[in-house]
């Protein structure tokens, strides 16, 4: 089911059908990724040991919804404005786009979430256990049930978390799935205690009092316990790197965040609404020395509820596999983004402009990573034992990836916050929590030996694992939460104070505190060092060519540009650096973008920005800047016209000079040879032939200069008849080669036969000699040794492209805006011309309704020709 669902959404997502996707009801169930087996299963299990207690799990986050619901909201405008991919990849580009804290984070997040995928694979197998009747097998070759759910999740992640590389790390089929199963297990629930209510104890009144006969009835409330568990699960509701991809990756608008504040409250509370009474009547009805964590299961079978007990087992197992599969995607994505490429980048001699393929690195990095994950959590649970409660593992995973906690919310309220205090805070808290929680779940003498528990290492009492300091007494969690969240802070913000932030750091600290202000807006690119040919290059390895195509585009177009290639501002910059953040990471952008540029520049303004000025100083600083961009702007616009000019006058008196030339060098021949022949006698028969052919020929070239001449002005007066008509494009191409090259075999034609299998309807006679002028061209001006011409033909938004690209050395940089002019030549050597072939054919695919542009960054000479959609422009 998990597959039939995830196809379908990812099929209306490639057909632009997101509106039901982006559903704020979606988005609210898919928040439901917080509710695991430890919810489903253990929450019951923690009831019958710890009474109430098990309600703090739900408080935390409800809390942080209602409460907090404007930190939930700027971190996800800080996720959309930045192309934020994860939660390693916010805290490394918050702290100076430090690839260094996005490695320490995704260790952290992959150590901490380890347990806790140890969870639910121990989960699934103790329910298929009880399900089927059957003991673990202790036959050490038969690999056990857990074996064979993780790799089954990891089949599946990797389908549908890694189809392609979105720039918006966006997996519509696996949110889609997980929504569904959110329905599930919330029915599943549900069902069984509506069966233990009426079925069992027949009705409320009489479970009120069987709840209060039972010691579950006694309210006890360990205070300093339960403001713990509310702190450390509403630490690791903001921190989980599943929560994270969710909560703030997935979120598409604040009206999803709007209803999730006030409907995933009550969706937890639903989902615990019935755990003391299946707790009570678990303690009530089952054997003694039965395990709690399955009441949800073994009560149902107990009473023979065969059809209730499988969609038990179905909801714990959508419990499981939810958190799994979106963890092992977030989790690979951190992987990929800032351990795999920036190695990459590292080992890669050749830079990142390179042609090659970013793309398939980093999809092959994340499927790996998704195995990797789900195998260390795999032998987590085998080495572990399996034998604790699902609640104790749990709290060790959350104790982890709290540790993000004051380097999160540090950076997103605190400017002062440093990339050495997050790095110090984060490496402190790890180190205590891993001392003193995470190896000790092992057990003694597994990892740490039995003596460390009693005597310390070395015999150093006040460094024993659960006593810290010498303090005794605490609850061994507690002991853990309190030592490594209080270590860590303190760590954090005395190194933050004692360090000074980077210029980068702090206009990102800028940017990301004051994310709801339009002017906070930063700049850490000089420009101007970059090539665009480079940039479109690297762009094209990562986000593929029609988006880095369309990008390029957009932005050339909001630079008042013609052509493709935008100019490479700080602006220019920054919006590609934020695109390919979403793909690779902010760090791993920033590098090749580094690698290409050369270096930052951290001008006087940009520092300016970072100061506290006040809303009237900032206000008119942005309208001075923009008055400044357009007036530079339009400076560049008008030097461009100039120039352009300039260079159109120089050619127009090249062309009147040769065209003088042209016209008057047939006309002496023809009056020359037209005098031998009327005053000559006694001339030969054969000489008479002879001179009579040269006069002939050199009429043929009067009249083609002519006859071009003419036909560009009829063009350009939109005085032309169209003969439209039907006829294949793979036939139209084999006309135009045959007629271009005239048997000739110096230029190789390279073209796929199927991708040109469709009618056109358009004067097929004018397209033809648009192809006949630009293979003609190709076969002319191409200088490689071997000349190729390869003919593709594709799709560029919505419309029909053929791209003409050859092997040559292409059009030079600054003739690229002036070669479709009437008085440009591509070459002003051998071939000569007069320079009117494509003027003629920008002019005639105007007639049709379509479009010839050139194609700049192909690696030789490439022309795009734009198809005629049915409308063409007819004679005016």
């Amino acid at each position: 089911m998990l597959f039939v669902v995830a196809f379908i959404a990812e099929r209306a997502a490639r057909r632009g059908k997101t509106a039901w996707l982006s559903a704020p009801i979606i988005y609210t169930l898919s928040l439901s990724i917080y509710c695991t087996a430890w919810t489903f299963y253990g929450a019951v299990g923690s009831a019958a040991r710890s009474g109430f207690e098990y309600l703090t799990i739900y408080l935390g986050p409800s809390l942080v919804l209602i409460g907090w619901w404007w930190v939930l909201r700027k971190l996800v405008r800080i996720g959309r404005s930045q192309r934020i991919t994860s939660i390693a990849d916010l805290i490394s580009s918050r702290y100076g786009k430090s690839n260094l804290l996005g490695v320490g984070v995704t260790l952290l997040a992959v150590i901490g979430t380890t347990p806790y995928i140890a969870l639910q694979l121990q989960s699934v197998t103790l329910s298929v256990e009880v399900f089927s009747d059957t003991q673990p097998s202790l036959n050490p070759e038969a690999p056990p049930t857990a074996f064979w759910v993780a790799v089954g999740l990891a089949i599946f992640t990797v389908i549908f978390g890694t189809r392609n590389l979105d720039a918006n790390e966006r997996h519509h089929g696996v949110v889609m799935a997980i929504a569904v199963e959110a329905i599930v297990k919330l029915a599943a629930l549900l069902a069984v205690g509506a069966f233990v209510v009426w079925g069992i104890s027949g009705g409320v009144g009489p479970m009120l009092e069987r709840i209060d006969a039972s010691a579950l009835g006694e309210w006890q409330i360990n205070e300093g316990r339960w403001a713990g568990l509310m702190l450390l699960s509403a630490a690791a509701f903001l921190c989980l790197p599943r929560m994270f991809q969710v909560m703030v990756v997935e979120n598409d608008n604040d009206a999803q965040l709007r209803t999730a504040a006030w409907a995933f409250p009550l969706y937890m509370l639903l989902m615990s609404l019935f755990i003391i009474p299946i707790a009570v009547v678990g303690l009530d009805m089952m054997p003694p020395g039965s395990n709690p964590d399955l009441f949800v299961l073994t009560v149902p079978l107990a009473f023979g509820q065969d059809g209730l007990a499988v969609l038990s087992f179905l909801g714990g197992f959508s419990s499981a596999t939810s958190m799994v599969i979106v963890a092992a995607i977030a989790l690979s994505t951190m992987v990929s983004n800032h351990i795999v490429m920036p190695l990459w980048l590292r080992f890669r001699t050749d830079g990142a402009s390179v042609s090659g393929d970013v793309r398939n690195v980093v999809l092959l990095s994340r499927r790996l990573s998704i195995a990797g994950v789900l195998a260390l959590g795999y032998l987590y649970y085998k080495f572990s034992g399996g034998g604790e409660a699902l609640s104790v593992i749990g709290l060790v995973s959350f104790t982890g990836v709290a540790q993000v906690l004051p380097a999160l919310l540090g950076g997103i309220f605190w400017r002062g916050a440093t990339r050495n205090g997050a790095l110090t805070g984060l490496t402190v808290g790890f180190a205590v929590w891993i001392y003193t929680l995470y190896l000790p779940s092992f057990g003694p003498d597994t990892v740490l030996p039995a003596t460390f528990f009693d005597n310390g290492p070395l015999g150093i009492g006040w460094l024993r694992p659960e006593a810290l300091f010498g303090i005794e007494g605490m609850d061994p969690l507690m002991h853990a939460v309190f030592w490594s969240l209080s270590l860590n802070t303190v760590t954090f913000f005395g190194a933050s104070l004692m360090s000074f932030p980077s210029p980068l750091e702090r206009l990102q600290g800028a940017q990301f505190v004051n994310i709801g202000r339009a002017a906070s807006r930063t700049r850490s690119w000089s420009g101007g060092a970059a090539q665009s040919e480079d940039l479109m290059v690297m762009a094209q390895r990562i986000l593929g060519a029609p988006e880095a195509q369309a990008l390029f585009l957009r932005e050339t177009r909001k630079q008042g540009l013609t052509g493709i290639l935008p100019d490479p501002t700080p602006e220019f910059l920054e919006v590609l650096e934020r695109e390919l953040s979403g793909s690779v990471g902010a760090a791993t952008a920033h590098a090749m973008i580094g690698q290409i540029v050369g270096g930052l520049s951290v001008s006087v303004q940009d520092l300016m920005a970072v100061a506290d000025e006040t809303a009237q100083i900032m206000e008119t600083s942005a309208r001075l800047e923009a008055q400044s961009e357009e007036l530079t702007r339009t400076a560049r616009q008008l030097r461009e016209a100039n120039e352009k000019l300039t260079r159109l006058s120089v050619q127009k008196d090249a062309f009147l000079s040769q065209i003088s030339h042209e016209l008057r060098t047939p006309m002496t021949s023809i009056r020359a040879f037209s005098e031998i022949l009327g005053d000559a006698e006694g001339i030969e028969a054969e000489d008479r032939i002879r001179y009579a052919s040269i006069i002939h020929d050199e009429a043929v070239r009067l009249t083609r200069l002519l006859d071009d001449l003419l036909d560009l002005s009829v063009l350009e007066n939109g005085q032309v008849s169209l003969n439209l008509r039907r006829a294949q494009l793979s036939e139209l191409l084999d006309r135009a080669v045959a007629s271009a090259l005239q048997g000739e075999d110096r230029l190789r034609v390279r073209r796929d036969q199927a991708s040109e299998a469709f009618w056109l309807h358009t004067d097929i006679d004018r397209l033809a000699q648009v192809c006949i002028n630009l293979i003609a061209n190709a076969d002319k001006y191409c200088d490689a040794a071997r000349p190729v011409l390869e003919i593709r033909v594709g799709q560029s938004e919505g419309r029909t492209v053929v791209d003409f690209i050859d092997n040559g050395s292409g059009v030079a940089a600054e003739q690229q805006d002036v070669i479709f002019e009437k008085f440009a030549r591509v070459s002003e050597g051998e071939a000569g011309g007069a320079g009117l072939g494509l003027a003629i054919c920008r002019q005639i695919m105007t007639r049709l309704g379509g479009d010839i542009s050139y194609l700049p960054g192909q690696g030789g000479g490439a022309f795009r020709v734009v198809l005629p959609s049915d409308q063409a422009l007819a004679a005016q």
